[in-house]
């Protein structure tokens, strides 16, 4: 097991994706974001939905974890935004390596 996670969340606009990825960097709580499109089919208020979407992948470690959750909660669109983290259980040692040196813990703390 590695000190490192993915967090994954959704939203349904292009512009909320952008700035939950660039808040996200330049609080050094993301070492990279991705974000792909998708087609979400889920049940909501009792109605089956589809709908485009954007998820976000987020390269992160498993202690910044509730840091990450709250700057996600403060700037996404969603009443319930989904947000999930998956352990890296391992990895590539100088991707990880490269990880660790973009999550610097001093600023990621303010």
């Amino acid at each position: 097991m590695t000190p490192y996670a993915i967090v994954i969340t959704t939203t349904d606009s292009e512009t909320i994706a952008q700035k939950l990825s660039r808040v996200l960097l330049e609080a050094h709580l993301a070492a990279c974001v991705q974000i792909h499109n998708i087609k979400s089919h889920y049940r909501w208020e009792g109605k089956l939905v589809e709908e485009k979407e954007f998820i976000l992948h987020i390269k992160t470690k498993t202690t910044l974890f509730h840091k990450v959750k709250d700057l996600i909660q403060q700037h996404h669109n969603y009443d319930i935004p989904e947000i999930l983290m998956t352990p890296v259980t391992e990895g590539n040692e100088a991707y990880l390596s490269w990880v660790e040196k973009q999550l610097d813990t001093e600023k990621s703390s303010k």
